[in-house]
C-alpha cells in the first residue's frame, strides 16, 4: 500500500510538500506509519491536534452531527456557532468572532478588518510586522510575512506592509507614520524558531497603538488554545489586543479559523464586507465546542504547566551538556532547541523519527517540539529519552 500511494503522490499531487511517509491512523499521543510503524507524535500536527489523535469524546461528536447535519448556507444560523463565539469571548477579551477556515484565511479576514477600520479612520491602510514572522500563503498573508522566501517567485508583494525587528521597539516606532493602521505580531514566533515576545515589548507595543490611535493585531493561530499554558498567549503579559486570530487547535484536525476583534469594533465589517462559504459550519463549530470543554474537564493549562516545568528542565540540563545547543526557548509546551547547524539538526530530526518520535523544524536551526497538550509525564519522558539519545548520536 505505502508504494503505491507513494507512486500515486508523485504523479498526481503538486509537489508542495517534501514528504515520504504514509500515515494511517492515530490514538492519543501516538501515529502509526502504512508498514505498521508506531511514532510518538511531537508535531500534533503542527499544533493543531492540542489534545491528541482521535480523541474519543471528539470522535463521538463527529460522528453524532455528520449524521445530523453538516453544512448550511451562511444565509442561516446554526445551534453551535454562536455558542463556539461566546466559549472564544469568556476565554479571551470577551469581543466578536468572524468564522473562516484555516489560519492564513483568519489573517487575511484580520487585515480586511483593520484596513476597513483605517479607511473609516482618516484614510489608513498601512500595518507595521514583523520581521522573521509567519502569516500564511495567500497573497495578502505572505506579504505580512517577514521571511523574503516565502514571497520569492509570487511578486509583486501586495502594498501597505513594513516589517520591524521583534523585541525592538524603536524599530517599531521608526515606522509609524501618518498611513499607519496597526501593529501585526506573533506572541510567539512558530516558523521563524519559536521566538517568543518579552513582556517589555509587547507591552511597549500596546502603549504604542494607544499613543497613535492603532490597532494591535496578534497571531495566535500557533501559539493559541493552551499551548503556551493560557488559553492565549497573550495573557502571559497583561496586555489585550484589538483583534487575534485563532486556528489550527481550534476543532482538533478539523479546519478552522477565526478573527476576533473587541466589541467596540463590532459593527466596522458590515453585511457584504466579508464571508466564506464553509467557516463556523455545524460539524466544525459542535467540534471546536467540545475542545473548549474537553480543555475544561481535563484540566489541561494545569497539564501543560506541569509538563511544561518538567520539559524545560531536561532540556536545559541537555543544554549543559551539550556546546552545540545554542538557546532553550518557548512556552508552556511550544519549546524550540536551537543547535548550531542546519546539518546537525537534520540529523537529529533523522535520529529521532528512526527511533520513533515526530519531531518539527523551525528558523534555520532550531528543533520545534510541541506534543499533545494533554501529554502524561510517562509519555514526555518517553520522549525525552529519544531526543536525549538523539543528541548524543549527533
Amino acid at each position: 500500500m505505502t508504494e503505491n500511494l507513494l507512486n500515486l503522490e508523485k504523479t498526481h499531487v503538486l509537489h508542495t510538500y517534501n514528504r515520504n511517509m504514509v500515515v494511517t491512523r492515530g490514538e492519543g499521543p501516538y501515529i502509526w506509519d502504512g508498514e505498521g510503524n508506531k511514532y510518538l507524535d511531537f508535531t500534533s500536527g503542527i499544533s493543531v491536534c492540542n489534545l491528541g489523535h482521535c480523541h474519543p469524546r471528539l470522535t463521538k461528536v463527529i460522528a453524532e452531527q455528520a449524521a445530523k447535519l453538516v453544512h448550511c448556507s451562511n444565509y442561516y444560523i446554526n445551534e453551535y456557532t454562536p455558542v463556539l463565539a461566546q466559549k472564544i469571548a469568556e476565554h479571551s477579551f470577551g469581543g466578536r468572532c468572524f468564522f473562516g477556515n484555516s489560519g492564513a484565511e483568519a489573517n487575511e479576514g484580520m487585515i480586511k478588518f483593520a484596513r476597513k477600520w483605517g479607511w473609516l479612520n482618516g484614510g489608513r491602510n498601512e500595518i507595521i510586522c514583523m520581521d522573521n514572522s509567519f502569516h500564511g500563503r495567500t497573497l495578502g498573508t505572505l506579504a505580512a510575512t517577514g521571511r523574503t522566501k516565502y514571497r520569492e517567485g509570487f511578486g509583486p508583494d501586495m502594498q501597505g506592509f513594513s516589517f520591524a525587528n521583534l523585541n525592538d521597539l524603536d524599530s517599531v516606532k521608526k515606522l509609524i507614520t501618518n498611513k499607519t493602521v496597526a501593529v501585526m505580531l506573533e506572541p510567539v514566533q512558530g516558523e521563524g524558531g519559536v521566538l517568543p515576545v518579552t513582556r517589555d515589548f509587547i507591552c511597549g507595543v500596546r502603549k504604542l497603538c494607544d499613543e497613535n490611535n492603532l490597532l494591535l493585531l496578534l497571531d495566535e493561530v500557533q501559539c493559541g488554545m493552551a499551548r503556551t499554558g493560557t488559553y492565549f498567549a497573550y495573557e502571559r503579559f497583561g496586555v489585550k489586543p484589538d483583534a487575534m486570530t485563532i486556528a489550527k487547535a481550534i476543532a482538533n484536525g478539523l479546519p478552522m479559523g477565526v478573527f476576533e476583534v473587541r466589541q467596540e469594533y463590532g459593527d466596522v465589517l458590515q453585511p457584504g464586507n466579508h464571508g466564506t462559504t464553509f467557516g463556523g459550519n455545524p460539524l466544525i463549530s459542535a467540534v471546536a465546542c467540545e475542545v473548549f470543554d474537553i480543555m475544561r474537564d481535563e484540566d489541561v493549562i494545569d497539564n501543560v504547566r506541569t509538563q511544561s516545568w518538567r520539559f524545560f528542565n531536561a532540556l536545559n540540563d541537555l543544554q549543559k551538556q551539550y556546546d552545540f545547543i545554542r538557546d532553550v526557548r518557548g512556552h508552556g509546551l511550544m519549546v524550540g532547541v536551537e543547535l548550531d547547524t542546519k546539518e546537525r539538526l537534520s540529523k537529529v530530526t533523522a535520529t529521532c523519527k528512526a527511533k520513533g518520535l515526530l519531531v518539527l523544524t523551525a528558523g534555520e536551526t532550531v528543533l520545534r517540539l510541541m506534543p499533545p497538550l494533554n501529554i502524561t509525564a510517562e509519555r514526555l519522558d518517553e520522549g525525552l529519552e529519544i531526543i536525549k539519545a538523539a543528541l548524543q548520536e549527533a
